[in-house]
């Protein structure tokens, strides 16, 4: 069976904070965008070493705030990396909608690239780096459950196949724990997923479809995978993966609970 080798890059104090939370079996690195800044050429060529030399058929994924060094750092991750790796995104847009927005220069190397716009967290009364903290908290369970996922160790796996299919072909997406659905938001805007509703041991078979149901209804007419598995959490999450191709904007997004 092809193995796949994750790899979880965190660029800056939110990126480095998410990549540090995940605790499933993969490579994880942060990058200083102020030593980058500082010392360039002598930084960069470092990274191009380091991100040349990753296992062939890595995925990798690239964590940051939305900006401008950041995006450079990240353009050149996706430079040198192997050819046949899967280079995704996940970028904080505080306040932001990529989907609403035409496609970023920077993202043109990424397969996908999944954001969050952060509402949840920025309208709690809490200081921002609580909010920021939380968020990455957050961020981090949902990348240790979908890895575990596609390594089979959860109830009902998602496969490779599957998450291929749905990242592959220059989209932009959302990846989130929702502790709650929004029914009224505006799923409808997203053409394919995955999504996966972690039950914990107490919680029944009925209960999480009641959920899934309505959530299904929702997105009847998309290109969804729908799975189910037993995570160590408390009650039920949902996890969802859904992404669209880039387009010239205009579609509309809103708050997304987490």
């Amino acid at each position: 069976m092809l193995k796949f080798t994750h790899v979880f890059v965190g660029i800056g104090g939110t990126g480095g904070r998410v990549v540090d939370g995940v605790t499933s079996d993969a490579i994880r690195v942060r990058i200083n965008p102020g030593l980058y800044l500082l010392r360039s050429e002598e930084y960069g060529e470092r990274m191009r070493e380091l991100f040349s030399n990753l296992p062939a058929n890595s995925i990798v994924w690239v964590v940051f705030e939305d900006k401008p060094v950041n995006e450079e750092i990240a353009e050149l991750i996706v430079k040198s990396i192997p050819e046949g790796s899967t280079p995704l995104a996940y970028v904080f847009t505080p306040k932001r909608e990529l989907v609403a927005e035409e496609k970023p220069a920077w993202a043109e190397g990424f397969e996908t690239v999944f954001y969050d716009s952060l509402w949840d967290f920025l309208e709690l009364d809490v200081p921002i780096q609580r909010a920021y903290g939380l968020a990455a908290e957050s961020i981090s369970r949902a990348f240790r459950y979908l890895h575990d996922s596609l390594e089979g160790e959860m109830l009902v796996n998602v496969d490779y196949a599957d998450f291929f299919a749905m990242v592959r072909g220059g989209n932009v997406g959302i990846l989130r724990l929702l502790r709650s659905i929004d029914f009224e938001w505006n799923w409808g805007v997203w053409d394919r997923g995955i999504v996966i509703t972690l039950i914990s041991v107490g919680t029944t078979l009925r209960e999480a479809h009641s959920v899934l149901g309505r959530f299904q209804e929702l997105l009847r007419e998309k290109d969804v995978i729908w799975g189910i598995a037993e995570g160590a959490v408390e009650g039920m999450e949902v996890l969802a993966l859904l992404v669209k191709g880039w387009g010239a904007g205009g579609d509309k997004g809103t708050v997304l609970r987490h």
